[in-house]
């Protein structure tokens, strides 16, 4: 499908036609929740006034990190951006979810609401984009070939990371980072090409890394946030009556996608260990490891002084002004220019 800007009308007055970009195509997120409210809550919400065609942005021929220039464009009206891949052109946006900021969804959710009004502010002033909801995947969380009890026992690990800001987080802790696809991480272990992997706590279980890891820790590591915008055109094209309706929708999806990464990153850990309550993966017997004070304290070192600080030198002096005004106080930690 082609995701070229469509006019706000159709060329039947009585109904809209929308054009969706969604996020990663084949997961939960989009399979169950972004697709379906497009194509089926959509009509309904309008009395068949909007008619809405949605696919996968990577099903798309887009590269994420295109698009916000393209939803700036209009050459896509409505998309869901991966803060993370965004962040590589815009740096600020990859401070709602920084390695170690987030060790729960709790704490996620109130990363979310601090810099929801910055991150508003910056889509429509940067890029001339209405944010009209924001995702998140499950948690990305360790498992471990050998057993450990806390983050001070991964000192010489190597760790498959997916990102930047990962492997500086592991290397804080004095462990090895090792980028790898994530379709190569059961044989990265089993070659010990890597002792350690970040990954989702249920997607490692369908890569089945329960029958070749033995640990696995409830930390978040991140999670995978994304915003959902509009080209402001394209939404200040829409009836107001419409775009209300519209917006209150996504506002119930937005908390239904949170609440399935939640269950989600749950169940992840209960068919690893081999609960009975596993309903959705392959039981394993793996050592599942609560949060502890002793990590709580430990994981802070690592943010503050070297995940904050190599952010600030991607992102600059601005952004030490958003940490200190948005989430400092809550964080407990002052940014300061590098």
């Amino acid at each position: 499908m082609t995701l070229a800007a469509l006019p706000a009308w159709a060329e039947d007055p009585t109904t809209i036609h929308l054009r969706i970009a969604g996020g990663f195509g084949g997961v939960t997120q989009y399979e169950r929740y972004e697709a379906p409210f497009w194509i089926s809550e959509v009509p309904r919400l309008t009395g068949g006034r909007v008619q809405a065609e949605i696919a996968p942005f990577d099903r798309s021929g887009i590269h994420g990190s295109d698009m916000l220039g393209l939803m700036r464009l209009g050459v896509v009206s409505f998309g869901t951006v991966s803060l993370a891949v965004a962040a590589s052109d815009e740096p600020e946006l990859a401070a709602m979810d920084l390695p170690a900021l987030n060790p729960d969804i709790a704490t996620l959710s109130q990363s979310r609401d601090l810099l929801r009004p910055r991150l508003e502010a910056t889509l429509r002033y940067r890029y001339n984009v209405q944010l009209l909801a924001v995702y998140t995947y499950p948690a990305q969380v360790l498992f471990c070939r050998d057993p450990f009890t806390s983050l001070a026992d991964l000192a010489g690990r190597r760790i498959r990371v997916s990102s930047v800001g990962q492997g500086e987080m592991v290397e804080a802790l004095g462990a090895a980072a090792v980028v790898i696809p994530f379709a190569q991480i059961p044989d990265a272990l089993k070659r010990h090409t890597v002792e350690c992997a970040i990954t989702g706590s249920l997607s490692g279980n369908a890569l089945g890394l329960q029958a070749v890891t033995s640990t696995m820790s409830r930390q978040a590591v991140g999670w995978g946030v994304s915003l959902f915008g509009a080209n402001l055109s394209a939404w200040n094209g829409l009836p107001p009556e419409v775009r209300t309706q519209i917006q209150q929708g996504l506002g119930t999806l937005e908390t239904a996608i949170w609440q399935a990464a939640e269950r989600e990153t749950e169940e992840g850990f209960l068919c690893n260990a081999g609960s009975p309550r596993c309903k959705q993966g392959k039981p394993g017997g793996m050592v599942v490891l609560d949060d502890t004070p002793q990590d709580q304290r430990r994981r802070a070192h690592p943010l503050r002084n070297v995940v904050l600080p190599k952010w600030i030198e991607r992102c600059g002096e601005e952004c030490v002004t958003v940490w200190n005004r948005y989430m400092a106080a809550a964080r407990g930690i002052t940014a300061a220019a590098q």
